[in-house]
């Protein structure tokens, strides 16, 4: 699993270094970064609000073939699936909406923990005989945790240049030009907030404890406006232990900002506001009840094409036929 996001990683490192190269700050080139993902992704969501409107609108006839056939689960799932071909409506049509945001996700994740691999794409090689002489660098090699070892070679560039001749004169100019973009609002992007193995001791160690603070007040936020803002989403968090994933979430969303690079947290605020302005243009111009009117609309003008292609019977075809009823009539 490690090596698909690794390699998810490094694609969406393209683009990402390309933004940085751009505006030659990382905080800013995640920003566009999550933008223009947003962007690509809006068309998705789009289908994916119109595959919930669809099934909104099934719910009454699903709920009539699950009461007929109670006791026949194969019957029932061979009829849902002729009423889902018949309405035109995929079950499945809103899966990738949600799986394409977890990959980006953790794909950057592994574009921050492996900057030399997947943002500069340096030659593994290179990059292998780097990580090895971290162990043997004074003041470094003791301290630094392995998993970070990348982040730790651009953070502490200026005194690893010395030990760094596995390196071009072009690589080291743009490891230098990294080194140098990872300061945004006054947080290194690059350092952890916190150690996981103890949050609360270490978590006031730098002002990078901001970062989690704002991915639990931004995620709580955003949802709850966004509850506020979808009578379907409202109605569902009143079902059952829905009502509380929203909560969950928001803490499991700030221990892991706590624990990663600052630079994915940031990203998870990013997206978080975003979303929410995606949210917003969803509800004004993809509205669950507009998309149902637009649909219904579709629904009636193709029945009347049909009605329309329908050639009718000539009049004297009319009077044959009920001639010919009239004559077996008086035959029997």
């Amino acid at each position: 699993m490690n090596d698909i996001f690794n390699f998810f990683g490094s694609i969406l490192g393209y683009l990402l270094w390309w933004l940085y190269y751009l505006v030659g700050n990382y905080g800013v080139a995640i920003i566009l970064f999550t933008l223009i993902v947003k962007m690509f992704l809006f068309p998705f969501f789009i289908k994916q609000q119109r595959s919930m409107a669809a099934t909104a609108k099934l719910s009454v006839k699903q709920k009539e073939i699950q009461k007929k056939y109670a006791n026949d689960k194969q019957r029932m799932q061979i009829e849902m699936q002729k009423l889902y071909e018949k309405e035109g409506v995929n079950p499945s049509g809103g899966c990738l909406t949600m799986i394409l945001p977890f990959l980006v996700m953790f794909g950057l994740y592994y574009t921050v923990l492996n900057p030399l691999s997947n943002a500069l794409h340096l030659s593994s090689e290179a990059v292998n005989k780097a990580v090895a002489m971290l162990n043997h660098v004074p003041g470094i090699g003791n301290s630094f945790n392995t998993q970070y070892a990348q982040i730790e070679i651009v953070k502490n560039f200026t005194n690893l240049k010395p030990f760094l001749g596995m390196f071009s004169g072009d690589e080291l100019a743009r490891l230098e030009s990294f080194n140098h973009g990872f300061r945004f609002l006054g947080l290194n992007l690059l350092d952890t907030p916190c150690d996981a193995s103890n949050i609360f001791g270490t978590l006031f160690r730098s002002n990078l404890w901001i970062i989690p603070v704002l991915c639990l007040v931004v995620y709580l936020a955003t949802q709850f406006f966004s509850m506020k803002l979808s009578p379907a989403m409202q109605q569902q968090q009143q079902q059952g232990c829905i009502k509380y994933m929203m909560y969950i979430m928001s803490f499991v969303s700030a221990w892991f900002a706590c624990t990663v690079p600052a630079a994915v947290g940031f990203y998870w605020i990013v997206s978080s506001i975003l979303g929410f302005v995606q949210t917003l243009v969803m509800n004004k111009w993809y509205s669950l009840d507009d998309l149902n009117a637009q649909a219904e609309a579709r629904r009636v003008a193709l029945l009347e094409q049909e009605e329309a292609a329908i050639k009718p019977i000539p009049h004297v075809a009319i009077k044959e036929k009920a001639g010919s009823k009239k004559v077996e009539k008086r035959r029997k």
